[in-house]
């Protein structure tokens, strides 16, 4: 039994406000700004759908609804920060009311480089790029979303 090997799963929420734009989420943690969608860890003991919701609450102070399945990592993804790990992502899209009332920036990181610091920005989706994003998944999923959204 190979127990060297760990598996790193993140849950994260494609929210879409009225004027067809997304949340990203800019980050400062490991020294590292970082632009992503919005979500996190998955704990020991909780399911997927939880999780996100839980992210979401910590974040942003919403409830959101999980609307529908996006995509989940079908390929080998080594975890950027962790050596060891198998990174898998699950993306799901989710609707939250009013929108209007999420606090953003309309700069990339509008944050200092302090450990945790955080804030959100929408994009419109005909404009996302994968350059907009850190890792080579989120890349993948904003490819996904804008063929998606956007035909």
């Amino acid at each position: 039994m190979n127990t060297g090997n760990h598996f790193n799963i993140r849950v994260y929420g494609l929210l879409v406000n009225e004027h067809n734009e997304v949340l990203l989420t800019d980050e400062y943690r490991m020294g590292t700004y970082m632009t992503k969608f919005p979500g996190g860890g998955l704990e020991y003991g909780e399911g997927t759908i939880d999780c996100l919701k839980r992210e979401f609450k910590e974040e942003l102070a919403i409830e959101v609804e999980i609307q529908s399945h996006f995509y989940t990592t079908d390929y080998f993804q080594k975890a950027m920060f962790f050596e060891g790990m198998q990174l898998i992502s699950i993306y799901y899209r989710v609707t939250f009311p009013d929108t209007k009332s999420i606090c953003t920036s309309s700069e990339k990181n509008a944050i200092p480089a302090e450990e945790g610091a955080q804030s959100f920005r929408w994009v419109a989706i005909k404009d996302i790029s994968k350059a907009d994003f850190t890792f080579p998944i989120d890349k993948k999923v904003a490819e996904l979303l804008s063929l998606k959204l956007t035909t």
